[in-house]
């Protein structure tokens, strides 16, 4: 490692999930094992061949005023939501300048998302033909941005060091926080606000990813057809939130005397270069990945008791991502306890990475792993410690735990943490 680096630590944590409003509760229903998945009521779904998905438990319209959220697409709504839980969580009280506690210009906001404000552009799109031009909202194009989300957190907490939107598909969320770790330890930053955010629940969506055959079917069982490792897993849920955490230098989280969840010791980085959907089926480019993050870190593989895995509960890339880490932790991966918390959220795309990352975060802090729900039948090419059904209490001591996000065009993010 480079000797001028700073350390980083998490201060702060926000989510608003399929299983909850907040963190708190987004916590407690991993740890009960409850999946977020429902039926989707309406119209418009009704003749889509997958008629589920992962929705917020709390919409965001029940959380922001009026005048605000029909500014903000939904993606942005719920970045919002959980930057200012992750904020007030962290300790400051207000704006980067009026909280004399964060200077603006050592202040960022690196908020990712997947697709960006596809339910703005796809609804307006229907305004535009159905009532013509002037009924087109002109607040259309900064909602539709995908840095939208970023920007208003930007702007809400008067972030000037750079405010920034990676897009890597399904690994944005993780990159984001990757971004942000570097802008903290280069010392272009003290704090950062990052994460991820999607909402693309959408009949157009849902009909795309249906007809690539990458989404699960199970019409009749909402709850049980997220099913990572399982024998009959047939594809992904689509799911819905935020997930952010407040980032800081851990010089600067001493002198204002800020709690810390954990260290955040870096990122490890790769693309595959096989298909622009489909995973590598080796897991070569996941290998490469975890070991760029082992060679970019002090990271121990025998430190590693938890991770947070990518796990969509498709037939080939959940096999692929263990293939992997076996060949990069060898036999240290049988002390991991692995989870696979796409079983009870779905998977939210951009905003996976952040949703996992407070999850990983909390499974440190509280030293309890989230359980996997519905792995009735083991997959036997499974060689590696599920936790199935019931949290598991993680060891006492120097712990490390590992966070992987992947994403359509062959990207991987690894992002490790340790204990304090």
């Amino acid at each position: 490692m480079n000797s001028t680096n700073r350390t980083v630590v998490v201060t702060g944590i926000g989510a608003t999930t399929p299983l909850g409003g907040d963190s708190a509760s987004t916590w407690e229903g991993l740890m009960a094992g409850r999946s977020g998945v429902k039926p989707l009521e309406g119209e418009r779904f009704a003749e889509l061949p997958v008629r589920i998905a992962a929705l917020a438990a709390v919409d965001p319209g029940e959380v922001l005023p009026r005048p605000l959220a029909r500014k903000l697409d939904r993606s942005a709504q719920f970045a919002l939501i959980a930057a200012r839980e992750a904020w007030a969580d962290a300790g400051f009280t207000g704006k980067a300048g009026e909280d004399e506690k964060i200077r603006p210009e050592r202040l960022g906001s690196v908020i990712a998302s997947g697709i960006g404000g596809v339910i703005t552009l796809l609804d307006q799109y229907d305004v535009l033909k159905e009532k013509g031009v002037r009924r087109v909202s002109p607040h259309t194009v900064p909602m539709l941005m995908p840095n939208g989300p970023a920007a208003n957190v930007g702007l809400e907490v008067n972030a000037q060091a750079g405010v920034h939107t990676p897009v890597s598909a399904c690994a944005s969320g993780a990159e984001a926080i990757g971004y942000a770790v570097e802008m903290i330890r280069t010392g272009r930053a003290d704090v950062v606000l990052a994460g991820g955010t999607e909402a693309a629940i959408h009949p157009l969506p849902i009909a795309a990813f249906a007809n690539m055959m990458a989404m699960s079917k199970n019409n009749e069982e909402p709850e049980k057809a997220s099913r990572p490792y399982d024998t009959g897993r047939d594809g992904f849920v689509l799911g819905e939130g935020a997930g952010v955490v407040v980032l800081e230098s851990a010089e600067h989280a001493a002198k204002r005397g800020a709690k810390v969840y954990c260290e955040v010791l870096g990122q490890g980085l790769s693309a595959d270069a096989h298909h622009i959907a489909q995973p590598e089926p080796t897991g070569r480019g996941i290998a490469a990945a975890m070991q760029n993050l082992l060679e970019q870190t002090d990271l121990k593989p025998s430190e590693v008791v938890h991770l947070n895995a990518h796990a969509t509960s498709t037939p080939q890339g959940d096999v692929a991502e263990l293939k992997a880490l076996r060949k990069v932790l060898g036999d240290d991966l049988d002390h991991v306890a692995i989870s696979a918390t796409k079983s009870m959220t779905g998977h939210l795309l951009g905003g996976a990475g952040g949703i996992e990352t407070v999850a990983t975060v909390l499974a440190l802090h509280h030293r309890m792993a989230p359980p996997t729900i519905n792995v009735d039948n083991l997959d036997e090419a499974v060689e590696a410690d599920i936790v199935r059904d019931e949290p598991r209490p993680l060891p006492e001591g120097s712990i490390a735990a590992i966070n992987n996000s992947f994403g359509f065009g062959g990207h991987n993010v690894v992002l490790a943490f340790r204990s304090v």
